[in-house]
């Protein structure tokens, strides 16, 4: 039996996942989506690269070790890197926990490159925070005197439990309420624009559509993969970044919605342990979108070591990986 059984529970609602707690339900959808999940786990694995005789990058997750349906296996395995249990001789210490709110604990010496130490709260509220502080306008509404339509939904990562509800209401408990983003487009539907994180840069633009009927749930109609210049524009860019760096992410995905009416963007979700890429996506584009996701990594490992002064100095949210450029983020 595969090791990640363990992972999940099956009962009459689906499959649990046991460390999340969230639902995968048995439908003739969930299994081509696994035909397509496997497919891709097929073709990268013919198409990892040999390393031959030079150094086998390694790559010590914690506190958790990725499965491979997440982004970051898929990653690791498309740069031909070696998945470590201890930091001692790691390359990378990437902290990986599917959970909303962690406490990571630094294993090691100083001068360890790390991912995602200084990202341990990705709550919905706090996403919101930091969105106002840095993009300048609001997505967080006080359902009291708000007078509209807005989204309510949970705290926690990942739920896909929102819901649209008229003001003004009484706010319920563990709940967030945010201003709508209407992003729907032509043909009935609306697309999240799921933008990739890596060494604390945007990288590359998964183009997510799905029915209207469908915005809350991750059931995507016909996925696209985009280059950033042709999504953002370099401001836009810019406003990420910052975004990316004040919540402490230098690893993971953002969902971001672009209103059709003001053309503001709205960055409504935060993720630091991915899954993905997108089964929607073709199967080439799946590769060429990991691919590039490898490439970053690669470039992040070989700029200069982080030095312990640096490290030690560094305010909560800083990078403690290098930056990439952003000329390495064409598709």
């Amino acid at each position: 039996m595969p090791t990640w059984f363990k992972d999940v529970q099956l009962d009459r609602r689906g499959l649990k996942v046991k460390q999340t707690g969230h639902y995968v339900p048995l439908t003739w959808g969930t299994l081509v989506d696994a035909a397509r999940w496997g497919a891709f786990r097929l073709a990268l694995a013919l198409g990892t690269p040999k390393r031959g005789d030079r150094p086998q990058v390694q790559i010590c997750f914690t506190p958790h070790r990725p499965r491979a349906w997440y982004f970051p296996w898929a990653i690791a395995t498309a740069l031909g890197a070696k998945i470590v249990d201890q930091p001692a001789g790691a390359d990378l210490v990437w902290y990986f926990e599917d959970a909303t709110y962690t406490a990571p604990t630094a294993p090691g010496s100083d001068t360890i490159r790390t991912l995602n130490k200084h990202c341990t709260d990705v709550s919905k509220s706090h996403i919101a925070e930091i969105f106002a502080v840095v993009f300048g306008y609001p997505l967080a509404v006080d359902p009291s005197t708000y007078a509209g339509t807005m989204v309510e939904k949970s705290q926690i990562n990942g739920a896909h439990d929102g819901r649209l509800v008229k003001g003004p209401i009484p706010a319920l408990a563990d709940r967030v309420y945010q201003r709508l983003a209407d992003n729907e487009i032509d043909g009935g539907l609306v697309e999240d624009l799921r933008t990739t994180i890596m060494g604390g840069r945007p990288i590359l633009v998964f183009r997510k559509q799905r029915a209207v009927e469908k915005r809350f749930e991750n059931a995507n109609a016909h996925v696209r993969l985009a280059p950033l210049a042709a999504v953002f524009s370099d401001a836009e860019i810019s406003h990420i970044t910052q975004f990316v760096e004040k919540l402490g992410l230098e690893a993971g995905g953002l969902d971001i919605l672009r209103d059709r009416a003001s053309g503001k963007l709205y960055i409504v979700d935060a993720n630091k342990t991915d899954m993905g890429p997108p089964l929607a996506l073709p199967l080439k584009d799946k590769m060429t979108a990991t691919r590039q996701m490898a490439r970053a990594l690669g470039h992040l490992l070989v700029a200069p070591a982080p030095q312990p002064s640096a490290v030690t100095s560094s305010p909560k949210g800083a990078h403690s990986c290098p930056p990439i450029s952003l000329s390495d983020s064409a598709v």
